[in-house]
């Protein structure tokens, strides 16, 4: 199939781009997981929008995860720091593009760079943990036994995996997560719930040349503890991802300290400092265990969109497992 044609036949026909004959220069942008991003330009340059065309769900939504993408946006629009929604259409899979697709405003930026830019990161936690709570989104009151939940869930889905010696070594340190479970729910029930986007390495931020940024990538939101962002973005299987990155424990407290006073919020910084943790250890088992159980999908079966630089991540994340575990312990 000839992609580029289908979305400009689909962009014309759904009347997304107007008027219908109007000339559209279509590039492929880029592709993570489970969506792929297309670049549409019109107006001789002059707009430029992002296509989005979805092919899995790490939430479990099946064909209705792109509309819930499109709700965490317009439930978003008004922060500042995420992409404006234009369209959605999760027909858009009949038309052979995947699982249904959206048409969002284009941000133009590099990535960030946790060397310099850890405050525009704190800055836009902020902006959208400030922002209302709509109802539209999954909520995870206890985000603790909810993860953990998750991540026993992708330890288990391959009965077949090629890496079984690794198994009990994560179904240990799940345990040791769930056991924190009950604990954390007191905890974090002294906590406002708020939109959180749970995927946060640098290439899911855009920082612009005007000091301007963002957060894109808001497939996997839902509505929890602060501490869910926090403690993923501190988490070394996050800054590991994409760069190399790995923050000290001097430089987590700096950036939460800067979290704490664009959020305005006066909570003690040991407070924070101690949810924070607790998120951390939490997001490393779940990391670990989708790291598990991708290696499975790209070894055993067939995915709709792989990445030769993912798969070499997991495999090493998998081969240092005990290390990333000793780390938070």
């Amino acid at each position: 199939m000839d992609t580029l044609r289908t979305i400009d036949t689909f962009l014309r026909q759904r009347g997304w781009i107007q008027p219908e004959n109007a000339d559209i220069d279509i590039q492929f942008l880029a592709a993570g997981e489970y969506n792929a991003n297309y670049l549409v330009t019109t107006d001789g340059g002059a707009t430029r929008r992002v296509f989005r065309v979805n092919h899995g769900s790490q939430l479990g939504l099946g064909d209705a995860q792109i509309e819930y993408e499109f709700a965490v946006l317009r439930a978003l629009e008004h922060s500042g720091v995420t992409p404006r929604p234009l369209a959605c259409d999760a027909d858009a899979a009949r038309e052979g593009l995947g699982r249904g697709a959206l048409l969002m405003e284009y941000l133009p930026g590099r990535p960030l760079d946790y060397t310099r830019d850890t405050d525009a990161a704190a800055r836009i936690f902020a902006a959208v943990h400030s922002q209302p709570v709509s109802d539209a989104l999954i909520v995870q009151a206890n985000p603790v036994r909810d993860i953990a939940g998750e991540s026993l869930g992708l330890i288990t889905r391959y009965a077949d995996h090629p890496r079984p010696d690794l198994k009990g070594q994560l179904l240990r340190y799940h345990d040791a997560i769930r056991a924190l479970a009950d604990d954390a729910e007191t905890l974090f029930a002294q906590d406002p719930m708020v939109i959180v986007n749970t995927e946060v390495n640098s290439h899911n931020f855009i920082v612009g040349d005007n000091g301007s940024a963002w957060l894109v990538d808001w497939e996997k939101a839902v509505v929890s503890s602060r501490f869910q962002d926090i403690g993923h973005f501190l988490v070394p299987t996050t800054t590991l991802w994409k760069t190399k990155h790995r923050y000290t424990a001097e430089q987590k407290q700096d950036f939460v300290a800067a979290y704490l006073r664009h959020a305005g919020l006066a909570m003690p910084i040991d407070d924070a400092m101690y949810r924070a943790d607790l998120m951390e250890r939490t997001i490393l088992l779940r990391a670990m265990s989708w790291c598990y159980m991708a290696y499975h999908e790209y070894t055993r079966s067939e995915r709709a969109l792989t990445n030769d630089h993912t798969f070499t991540t997991i495999q090493n994340y998998l081969d240092n497992m005990e290390c990333f575990f000793a780390r938070t312990a």
